[in-house]
């Protein structure tokens, strides 16, 4: 199904504030502390050493290697999204090399600048992935392992990862060693801990005497679909009509609130969805284009 222009602008929007924070995670704390991560830039940082360019320069020639690589391994399957993000990052990265250059570290301590680092990056990261692209990069190594030698995508992106921050023993202390390490493990738990919250859904069961008001909120004003289950009481044998639905946080806020005024009376209880498939984020259909 193609994409609206709608869903097109939204996507690429998130792709260019997603690598404007990565890039300004590298120049404002990694590249003032020399942090190596377990990613490309922290392969940068540690070439940059040995072959005299700055640091955007390093970052783009080494995201063109992957991409060259992605495209005669995954041909079509590697995405132009994917691609504009690797371009953009060493991109905003030498802008900001052009008018802040020699910026010093702005906490003057390492571990501080590691975190600050994980938490920026981690958070463009996400919008990369919530607009289904990704920072190239070492990624596209670890789907190579995936396709010849099965191993999981994360297990070869943190084991690629590790590899690159024991290569900084080469150039700096055992100190950046450990630091590199603890902040890409602490990176990896703060993007699937973004993920996994962006993507968490309340799964709502309500019983009440007045479901067709209810249904009607839910379908005309959150937009929402609604299922209608028979149940009976085991006490009474009462028998009501329980109606579900799965809501994001926000409107599951708005439920609850229309619920307390509307439906005091209501017996609600309440799960949570880690993961839907199907054709859930699309409109329901009251009202036909």
């Amino acid at each position: 199904m193609k994409q609206s222009t709608k869903s097109i602008i939204r996507d690429y929007c998130l792709i260019v504030i997603g690598s404007l924070l990565v890039a300004v995670a590298v120049h404002f704390f990694m590249a003032p502390s020399n942090i190596v991560l377990g990613s490309v830039t922290g392969l940068a940082v540690i070439l940059i050493n040995f072959v005299p360019v700055s640091l955007s320069v390093m970052t783009l020639m080494l995201n063109i290697f992957f991409l060259i690589i992605g495209f005669l391994f995954f041909g079509k399957e590697f995405g132009l999204k994917t691609v504009c993000s690797a371009i953009l990052q060493p991109i905003f990265l030498f802008i900001f090399e052009q008018a802040l250059p020699n910026f010093s570290s702005l906490t003057n301590d390492m571990v501080l600048d590691t975190l600050c680092c994980v938490i920026i990056i981690g958070i463009g990261i996400v919008m990369l992935f919530n607009a289904n692209a990704s920072s190239g990069g070492l990624d596209v190594l670890a789907k190579v392992l995936n396709k010849y030698f099965h191993l999981d995508v994360g297990k070869g992106v943190a084991l690629l990862g590790i590899v690159t921050v024991l290569c900084s023993i080469f150039v700096y202390d055992s100190k950046t060693v450990v630091i590199g390490i603890l902040g890409t493990y602490f990176s990896g738990l703060v993007i699937d801990s973004y993920i996994s919250n962006s993507s968490q859904k309340k799964q709502v069961c309500i019983l009440t005497d007045k479901e067709d008001e209810l249904t009607d909120y839910i379908n005309r004003v959150l937009n929402r679909g609604a299922t209608l289950y028979n149940a009976q009481g085991a006490y009474g044998r009462q028998e009501r009509r329980a109606v579900v639905s799965i809501l994001t946080n926000t409107e599951y806020g708005q439920l609850m609130e229309h619920i307390h005024k509307a439906h005091p009376e209501a017996f609600v209880s309440v799960s949570t969805i880690n993961e839907i498939a199907g054709g859930w984020n699309t409109p329901h259909g009251l009202k036909k284009k």
